[in-house]
């Protein structure tokens, strides 16, 4: 089922995204208090939903597609119609699509243009479709065929499609995915490596039966009301464009230590000490639980942690925030193994 959105007459016409550091560090605090307030505001509608919001939160400032894994009926299309709400998007900023094997390119891309197939050139009618919208939610993405994957992997790797053969930019910024289960065929493994963070959205029943009743309920009422109270106006999408566009400044620039010596923004943001137990708890998962995790995946892994730690603590990166490392489970095994055992290891169990 989709949504399909009207598309804009004109989809150049976007919010600047060239700010400079100058610029950006005047607000920089400005910005991270207000996306704390966006995550912690959103989290009030949610029954023990605030770890997934936090990491939704961080992936769409990094940028980076994050998956949501769980049975149906445990929120994680609601997490994402909310997120999307209390953004304020656009209209023609949103797609949502829900894929099957049967899903055809046309559906996700947009049609062939029949005026321009006449005059033989293979155009796409785009807008509307995921090409233009700048937040998009791929339902059960594992049982797309291999049309779509070839498409998704284009797209998420390298922010374009083809056109005529000729490769087009894509609007795409913050990219959240869903699937009940993670299917273990070979041929998914490189769309897999692609979402660096897979978070399991569990039921919450058994621990808080009687406030998943209660908020059910009121979710029901503001459905048929037309009522979206988590539409705060607390953040926006521009807002999360703009601390990505910091950090990524910050990322590339070079510090000078007291004695005047280059440093990288490693060196400055990611304490030795802090460092080293990265580097420790990637080796023990590599080598005694066999995580495949891939050189792409470790420098994607750096991102978001700095992310994390700007965002919740506007500083270094802490043993705190290697806590992501629970979710980078390519299986239902990995999965599990690895919320259960990333905690021990840095000693936040």
């Amino acid at each position: 089922m989709a949504v399909r959105t009207p598309a804009s007459n004109d989809i150049t016409a976007d919010s600047r995204e060239d700010w400079t550091l100058e610029e950006l560090q005047e607000e920089a605090e400005v910005l991270r208090k207000r996306i704390d307030r966006f995550r912690l505001s959103l989290g009030r509608f949610f029954v023990h939903k605030q770890e997934l919001i936090d990491l939704m939160v961080v992936a769409a400032v990094a940028q980076e597609p994050l998956l949501l894994v769980g049975p149906p009926g445990t929120a994680k299309s609601d997490l994402v119609l909310k997120f999307k709400d209390a953004l304020g998007l656009r209209e023609d900023d949103y797609f949502e699509y829900m894929l099957t094997r049967f899903t055809e390119p046309s559906e996700i891309i947009g049609p062939i243009d029949i005026g321009q197939l006449r005059e033989g050139r293979y155009i796409r009618r785009e807008q509307g479709k995921l090409p233009t919208a700048r937040v998009a939610f791929l339902d059960e993405i594992f049982k797309s065929n291999s049309a779509i994957l070839n498409i998704l992997l284009t797209i998420i790797n390298e922010r374009k499609f083809y056109q005529d053969g000729v490769p087009q930019p894509v609007r795409l910024r913050v990219l959240f995915a869903a699937a009940n289960e993670i299917p273990e065929q070979n041929e998914l493994a490189a769309l897999k490596d692609r979402f660096c963070l897979k978070a399991e959205s569990q039921s919450v029943q058994e621990q808080h039966f009687a406030e998943l009743i209660d908020a059910g309920i009121e979710g029901e009422v503001r459905k048929v009301l037309h009522q979206k109270p988590w539409a705060e106006g607390h953040c926006s999408l521009e807002d999360l464009l703009k601390a990505n566009r910091y950090l990524t400044h910050l990322f590339a620039r070079k510090h000078r230590d007291g004695r005047g010596q280059e440093q990288s923004d490693r060196e400055v943001f990611f304490p030795t000490e802090v460092f080293d137990e990265f580097r420790r708890l990637v080796k023990t998962l590599t080598g005694e639980d066999k995580v495949f995790i891939s050189d792409r995946k470790l420098v994607k892994l750096y991102k978001l942690f700095r992310v994390r730690a700007w965002l919740f603590h506007g500083g270094t990166v802490t043993r705190d925030d290697l806590r992501l490392l629970a979710y980078l489970g390519e299986s239902p095994r990995e999965i599990d193994l690895l919320r259960h055992k990333v905690p021990l290891l840095l000693g936040l169990a």
